[in-house]
C-alpha cells in the first residue's frame, strides 16, 4: 500500500510540513506495511509561498522593505519557471506574525512592503506574480501595494495622502499615471483560502478586522474606508469591488489589486494543487490522508483538505481526514469527501494544551490508523 499524506497547516501550531511528518512517523510506528510520500498542502494561507518554492525547485531571494508598519525588514520572494515565476507570501512582508500582539492596529498597519517585493520581482524579470495573501496584518484594500507600484492616493484638496486606513478615509482622488507599467504587462494571480465580499457584515473589516487588532470602533471606520475606496475606485474604473467573489481576502486587498491590476482571483487549493503537480503523486496513492486544524463544513467552501479529497474521491481514491475538530454529529455532506474524519484529539483540554500536544496527538492518531488498516 502507498499513502499519499497531503495535510494542511494546523493553524498556530504545526505548519503543513510537520503535520505531513508527524503522520508519516505515526504510519512507521505501526504494524501496517506501506511506503509514504510527504506532500504538504496550502491554500493561499501563511506557508503557501515557501511550500511552492520548494515544490517546485525555486530560489529564494531576500531583500530589505517595510513591514506593517513601516520598519525595514528582511523579506524573501521566490522564482520558479527559470525566473519567469514570481511567488510572493504576503504575510513575509506584511504579516500578522511580524508584530507582538500589542502592536496589531489595522488602522496604521499598511501592505507596502508586499508591493516593495512584487516590484523587486518585475526588476528580476518575473513577468507572472502569484500571490497569497493569508496571514496579513492589513485591512488597507491593497493600497499599500499599489502605493509601493506607483499610485497615488489623494484627498479632495489634492494633497497625497498617509497610505495607511486612519488616513485613506479621507480618499478623494486616485492617480495612476506613476503606476510602473511593467505590472500592467504581467499576470498577477491571487491565491485566495475564502469567499468573503469585500464589505458588510462577513466583509473584510467587520470579520478579519477583529482579527488583526481592531476594535468595534475601528472596524467601523475601515468599513468607511472601504466603501470609500470602492465608490472612488468605481468612479474611476468603472468596477464594482463590493461585488467581487474573494474581495474581502487579506483586508480587501485582493479587490484593490483586481480593480487596479486585473488580478485573477483564484481557489487557492486548486491552483496550488495544479501547479505543484498534485495529479502526479495521486496516481501512484492507495490512500490518502489530508487534514488541518479544524474541518466542518466551511471546509467545503475551497479549504485545502476539501479539494484534496476532491481530486482523490475523482480517481476512487480513499481518503481520510484529520483535524484538531470535527463536528459532534455525522455530517452526510461532509462524509461524501472523507470516508474517515477522525479527531486527534485523545482526552479533554483546553484549546491551548490541545495545540501544544498536535505532534503527539498526530502521531499517537496515525499510528492507531496504521494498525487497524494492519487488521484487514
Amino acid at each position: 500500500m502507498h499513502i499519499l499524506i497531503a495535510p494542511n497547516a494546523f493553524k498556530n501550531s504545526l505548519d503543513a510540513s510537520q503535520v505531513a511528518r508527524a503522520i508519516q512517523q505515526g504510519l512507521e510506528l505501526s504494524k501496517l506495511k506501506c511506503t509514504t510520500e510527504c506532500f504538504p498542502i496550502a491554500d493561499g494561507g501563511d506557508g503557501t509561498g515557501s511550500l511552492i518554492i520548494g515544490k517546485c525547485n525555486g530560489k529564494v531571494i531576500w531583500k530589505e522593505v517595510h513591514d506593517p508598519l513601516g520598519r525595514k525588514i528582511k523579506a524573501s520572494y521566490g522564482l520558479i519557471d527559470n525566473g519567469k515565476t514570481a511567488i510572493i507570501e504576503m504575510a513575509d512582508a506584511s504579516g500578522l506574525r511580524l508584530l507582538n500582539k500589542n502592536e496589531l492596529n489595522p488602522l496604521k498597519a499598511s501592505s507596502y512592503g508586499t508591493g516593495q517585493l512584487i516590484r523587486f520581482a518585475l526588476d528580476q524579470g518575473a513577468r507572472r506574480i502569484i500571490i497569497a495573501m493569508g496571514g496579513s496584518a492589513t485591512v488597507d484594500g491593497g493600497c499599500g501595494i499599489l502605493s509601493a507600484l506607483g499610485v497615488i492616493f489623494l484627498d479632495a484638496r489634492g494633497e497625497r495622502l498617509i497610505v495607511t486606513p486612519e488616513f485613506l478615509v479621507n480618499m478623494d482622488k486616485i492617480d495612476i499615471s506613476e503606476l510602473d507599467p511593467r505590472i500592467l504587462d504581467s499576470e498577477v494571480v491571487i491565491l485566495c483560502d475564502v469567499n468573503n465580499q469585500l464589505l458588510g457584515d462577513q466583509g473584510a473589516a467587520s470579520v478579519f478586522g477583529p482579527q488583526k487588532g481592531a476594535s468595534p470602533d475601528d472596524v467601523q471606520l475601515l468599513e468607511a474606508f472601504l466603501k470609500n475606496f470602492a465608490a472612488v475606485s468605481k468612479a474611476k474604473s468603472g468596477i464594482n469591488m463590493g461585488d467581487i467573489k474573494h474581495g474581502g481576502a487579506a483586508g480587501g486587498a485582493t479587490a484593490g489589486l483586481h480593480t487596479w491590476l486585473n488580478a485573477k482571483l483564484v481557489n487557492g487549493i486548486d491552483y496550488f494543487l495544479s501547479l505543484t503537480n498534485f495529479d502526479e503523486a495521486l496516481k501512484r496513492s492507495d490512500l490518502v490522508i489530508t487534514g488541518e486544524g479544524s474541518i466542518d463544513r466551511q471546509t467545503l467552501q475551497g479549504k485545502g483538505p476539501y479539494g484534496v479529497a476532491l481530486r482523490a474521491k475523482d480517481k476512487n481514491i480513499p481518503v481520510i481526514a484529520l483535524a484538531g475538530k470535527i463536528p459532534l454529529e455525522q455530517d452526510d455532506e461532509l462524509q461524501q469527501y472523507f470516508d474517515v474524519l477522525l479527531s486527534i484529539n485523545n482526552e479533554p483540554a483546553d484549546i491551548t494544551t490541545a495545540m501544544e500536544n498536535t505532534g503527539k496527538n498526530l502521531i499517537r492518531t496515525c499510528k492507531a490508523v496504521g494498525d487497524m488498516i494492519a487488521l484487514k
